[in-house]
C-alpha cells in the first residue's frame, strides 16, 4: 500500500471510543447516585428549587439518564415532568403556562423530560406552530428563563447529542423489543427522515437561547453509559450543595411485643397466589 493511500485511510477512519467497563460503570453510577441523595437532602433542608431540562433527539438517552438520577430519590422531592401534547384549551393559553404549573416549590427538584423547548424542535419542524409563534418563542425564552433564575430557581439545561447512525440503530432495536415498542412512534420515524430539518432547528435554538445566564450543556450520548455518568457528574458540580446531618435513629434488638395482640387466622385473608413456587417447580 502506498504512503498516499495509507494517509487517506488514517484521515477518514476515526478511532472508536473505548467503552467503560461494567464494573467501573456500576461503581461510579452508585457513587453519583449517592451524591444525588445528598443533593436531595440539601434541597429539602435549604428550600432550594432545582429545574433540570433534558432535551435532544429521540432515542438520545434522556429517559435512561433520568431513571438513573431518580432511582434512589424520594418522589415527594424529585419528580419528572413529561407533559403530553397540549389540549385545545392549553393551546389557547400563554405558551409557557402549563410548564410554569410544573415548576418546583421550595425543597423540590423537577426534571423536565422535554420542556418548553418543544416549540423550538418538533413544533417548528412538524409545523405545529406558526412561524410567528416560533419567532416569539426564540425572543421570549431567554427573558422567561431569566425570570426563573432571578426568582432563585437553579436552572440547568442539557442537550443530549446522538449521531444519525446511532439513533437509527436504537430505533431498530426497539422495533422487535416487546417492552420498548411503545417508544417507537410515527413521530419518531419523522425525526429520521427530517434529520437535517431538526439540525437546523436545533442550531437556531442554540443561537438564541444559549446565553451566559442560562447556557446549554451538550452531552455526547452515542455511548449511553458515558452520557449518564458525564451528565450526572456535571450537574452535581454546578450546585454548591453539602451533606446535611441526618438525625440519629436507634432500633430495638428485636420487635417489641406486649403479648396482647393475636394475629387473625390466615384463612380470613386473600393472599396473592405463589407464582414463584410454580416457576421453581417448572425449572426442576
Amino acid at each position: 500500500m502506498s504512503k498516499k493511500s495509507t494517509s487517506k485511510k488514517s484521515q477518514s477512519a476515526e478511532p472508536k471510543q473505548k467503552k467503560i467497563s461494567n464494573k467501573v460503570y456500576e461503581a461510579e453510577l452508585f457513587r453519583l447516585q449517592t451524591e444525588m441523595v445528598k443533593l436531595q437532602e440539601w434541597v429539602r433542608e435549604t428550600g432550594a428549587r432545582v429545574v433540570v431540562v433534558f432535551e435532544g433527539r429521540d432515542a438520545a438517552g434522556k429517559g435512561g439518564t433520568i431513571k438513573r438520577i431518580t432511582e434512589y430519590l424520594s418522589p415527594r422531592i424529585a419528580r419528572v415532568a413529561a407533559l403530553p401534547a397540549p389540549t385545545d384549551r392549553e393551546r389557547g393559553q400563554w405558551y409557557y403556562q402549563r410548564y410554569v404549573a410544573q415548576l418546583p416549590a421550595p425543597g423540590e427538584i423537577v426534571l423536565f423530560d422535554r420542556s418548553w423547548y418543544n416549540r423550538a424542535g418538533v413544533e417548528k419542524v412538524m409545523g405545529f406552530c406558526t412561524p410567528e409563534e416560533h419567532t416569539r418563542f426564540l425572543r421570549q425564552t431567554p427573558i422567561f428563563e431569566q425570570m426563573l433564575i432571578d426568582d432563585g430557581i437553579l436552572l440547568r439545561k442539557y442537550w443530549f447529542s446522538v449521531s444519525d447512525d446511532e439513533q437509527l440503530r436504537r430505533f431498530r432495536s426497539r422495533m422487535n423489543d416487546p417492552v420498548r415498542q411503545w417508544k417507537l412512534s410515527p413521530m419518531d420515524l419523522e425525526s429520521v427522515y427530517r434529520w437535517e430539518d431538526y439540525s437546523r432547528a436545533k442550531d437556531e435554538m442554540m443561537v438564541h437561547t444559549d446565553t451566559a445566564l442560562s447556557p446549554w450543556f451538550v452531552v455526547e450520548s452515542d455511548i449511553k453509559k458515558h452520557a449518564r455518568l458525564n451528565m450526572m457528574s456535571h450537574l452535581l458540580s454546578t450546585i454548591d450543595y453539602h451533606e446535611v446531618p441526618r438525625p440519629q435513629v436507634s432500633l430495638p434488638k428485636k420487635p417489641i411485643e406486649s403479648g396482647n395482640y393475636h394475629r387473625p387466622p390466615r384463612s380470613l385473608s386473600k393472599y396473592v397466589p405463589d407464582h414463584v413456587s410454580e416457576l421453581m417447580g417448572h425449572s426442576d
